[in-house]
């Protein structure tokens, strides 16, 4: 957890959001009890994939069954601290890929995320917050993709912008998705 924490303190947030969410994931960190798994039931630790392929031009994205909208992919980190691995194992279970290269090992984007209420396997969740990290990552748009059932019903590589524009959640496309590009244009890594 150390690593996490150093990490997360040595992270330039790029606006004003993530300076605030910083904040608040770094005291989760220090306070909070269970906060890599789900037994923490108010907020607990994510990790999400900023998927592009080697030009840069288009972005992977699942249209997701429970929010009904097309979204990046992540999920719980489930106990494991390493969140970048955690990025990639999502990725490779939500979309079909096996070939997932690391653009780079630091965070890309931090962010708080709500939770509404939902109904996952036959069980009611409640509304909570994920504690999300960002990494980029990046794959071919050549290789097989597949869905996953139980997540998603479909995968595609949108352009950038169409990426944004696809997801139905108005939050995730101002302050989240929009924010992933801007960023993405802005780096040379």
């Amino acid at each position: 957890m150390k690593a996490l924490i150093q990490a997360i303190e040595n992270y330039k947030p790029y606006n004003q959001q993530e300076v605030s969410d910083k904040a608040i994931i770094l005291k989760a960190l220090r306070d909070s009890s269970h906060i890599t798994t789900r037994e923490n039931k108010d907020h607990h630790l994510t990790a999400s994939a900023w998927l592009i392929n080697p030009e840069r031009t288009k972005v992977l994205m699942v249209y997701h069954n429970i929010y009904d909208s097309w979204s990046w992919m992540g999920g719980h980190a489930d106990g494991n601290p390493d969140l970048l691995q955690v990025a990639i194992k999502e990725v490779q279970e939500e979309s079909g890929l096996q070939e997932v290269q690391v653009v780079s090992d630091q965070i890309f984007s931090l962010e708080i995320l709500t939770v509404d209420g939902h109904v996952r396997r036959g069980d009611y969740v409640s509304s909570h917050l994920h504690l999300n990290l960002t990494y980029l990552l990046q794959a071919s748009e050549q290789e097989a993709l597949a869905i996953q059932p139980d997540e998603n019903s479909d995968v595609a590589w949108f352009d950038l912008d169409q990426a944004v524009e696809a997801s139905s959640e108005p939050w995730f496309r101002e302050n989240i998705y929009t924010k992933l590009n801007n960023k993405l244009k802005e780096i040379s890594i």
